[in-house]
């Protein structure tokens, strides 16, 4: 068998999008990825189908394997020829053992990377807003070990030199120790009002931020019982933090939303979260596809190859149009065949999707449901008219039949069809069992059927109690109806089928994350 070879990765410090592009593609090649509890869980989603995942992370009090188990783990797994990626949180080099892992490895003759990572030393206070230098306060910062092992064969930590020789002070896996910390800092002479932060899971939506001074930081810990892990930082660009705090202001800070639409329309929403300060889950439990069956496919291209006879072709969704048009070229159709049809649209998403093409929308009715769409176009058709109707196979049935009332001749072409998927479900139930999951966003009706589905295929016998707390946001009316009659309290309901209203009143009804 052939020699493996072994990536050592730093992942950052949480934000799963703070690690390196070359991290990356050391997690994409991986038939093995041997991770610990700082590395977020979502950077997981980039491996490739089959790669074997091993946790070795660290509790404070507990240790799934000890440090030496994990060097012969990855020597083992390498020999064995396989690639293997040790993600490991912040930096691999700052106190993360990297040289260990790495001595072993080359005593065995086995190849592999040090891939760097972004150190949670800088990452964290950065994300609290405060710079660990800065031209007006210090040039200079330290980042020691916060935590003492008494088998160590290394110096103790020299006090006296550190207090005296550098403005920022930064602790790595203090907390627990931070009594002593203070104390050895006033000894050696740094004053009592030396502002001093605790930044605790710093990047992640459970980011907290305790400030105070070596004179009330440690009761201050105390009363909060604020726990590891933390980044501790002590020096006077602590006092920028009044007015640099940017991740902790946006307005959706602190929340985590799953986002459960299909893959292919998920992007916009997701972006638009992560911008406003959200971390978003992404949970497809609606798989789109062309549809299958041949008696389907017959009809769709039966009504697809009458393009001249149409007076309307109304647009329900961006996927229709998607779709729709991707079918036209497969059977070799050309969209000039349209010429005498006029062309109205549902929102000003599909809209946007039909100019891309080419084809201009004649109507966006304001609240873009199927009933808004009929009503207004019941001015424009005429009795006798023929309309194209391109849609999702588990399209409702209203459109039509109102049409229909005005003495239109209608033709549904289902140019796509949705499908169950599981991806990352077991993933997901046990966030959600963790209460790490605050806002639930549903799109459709059917992403709510199909979480409901999803959730009882794993074991979740009461999903309505499961999501108490929750909160439960649509995108309209009709999905949230859908929610409701499931029994789910909906907490937002957009007042228009769009990302952007769903996003405005997610905002607007922001509420204090669970802690």
């Amino acid at each position: 068998m052939n020699m493996g070879k072994v990536y050592l990765v730093g992942a950052g410090p949480g934000d799963p999008k703070l690690i390196t592009i070359r991290g990356l593609e050391a997690l994409q090649k991986a038939d093995v990825v041997v991770y610990d509890r700082l590395a977020s869980p979502q950077l997981l989603r980039h491996l490739k189908p089959g790669a074997r995942k091993i946790f070795v992370g660290k509790l404070p009090d507990k240790h799934m394997l000890k440090q030496e188990e994990i060097n012969r783990l990855l020597v083992d797994l390498a020999l064995e020829g396989h690639v293997v990626t040790r993600l490991k949180g912040g930096d691999p080099c700052v106190f993360g053992r990297v040289g260990e892992e790495a001595e072993l490895l080359a005593a065995h003759d086995i190849p592999f990377d040090i891939v760097p990572g972004i150190t949670s030393a800088i990452a964290v206070p950065a994300y609290a807003g405060i710079p660990v230098t800065h031209r007006d306060f210090t040039s200079s910062f330290t980042i020691v070990t916060g935590h003492e092992y008494n088998n160590k064969t290394y110096s103790d930590i020299d006090y006296e030199k550190l207090a005296s020789a550098t403005g920022t002070i930064i602790f790595l896996m203090g907390v627990a120790n931070i009594e002593n910390i203070r104390d050895q800092l006033l000894r050696c002479g740094k004053p009592s009002s030396l502002p001093v932060a605790l930044i605790r899971w710093g990047t992640w939506m459970e980011q907290e931020t305790l400030v105070g001074t070596l004179a009330t930081i440690v009761e201050q810990v105390r009363e909060a019982n604020f726990q590891s892990p933390a980044v501790i930082i002590a020096g006077e660009v602590v006092k920028l933090r009044e007015k640099l705090a940017w991740f902790e202001r946006k307005p959706l800070f602190g929340r985590r939303i799953l986002v459960t639409r299909a893959r292919s329309q998920a992007s916009d929403l997701v972006a638009q979260i992560d911008e406003l300060g959200g971390e978003a889950v992404e949970f497809p439990l609606i798989h789109l596809r062309q549809p299958e069956e041949p008696a389907k496919l017959e009809r769709l291209d039966a009504a697809l190859r009458r393009l001249p006879e149409y007076d309307w072709a109304v647009f329900t969704s961006a996927n229709g149009v998607e779709y729709f048009f991707r079918r036209l070229a497969q059977l070799g159709l050309d969209v000039r065949g349209l010429y005498r049809a006029r062309v109205a649209a549902v929102g000003p998403k599909t809209a946007e999707a039909l100019r891309e093409r080419g084809l201009i929308a004649e109507t966006l009715p304001a609240k873009y449901q199927a009933e808004d769409l009929a009503e207004a176009l019941e001015p424009l058709v005429q009795p006798g008219q023929r309309v194209l109707l391109p849609r999702a196979s588990i399209a409702r049935e209203v459109l039509p039949e109102q049409l229909r009332r005005l003495g239109v001749e209608v033709t549904t072409a289902d140019v796509y069809e949705t499908a169950l998927s599981d991806e990352y479900g077991a993933e997901v139930l046990a966030m959600l069992r963790a209460r790490a999951i605050h806002t639930i966003t549903f799109t459709s009706s059917s992403t709510v059927t199909n979480l409901l589905e999803v959730l009882g295929t794993l074991g979740e016998t009461d999903v309505p109690r499961l999501l108490d707390g929750v909160e439960i946001a649509c995108i309209g009316p009709v999905t949230a109806q859908t929610a409701a009659d499931s029994g789910l309290h909906i907490t937002h309901m957009a007042p228009e089928a769009t990302v952007d209203s769903l996003l405005r009143t997610l905002v607007a009804g922001r509420t204090e994350a669970p802690r």
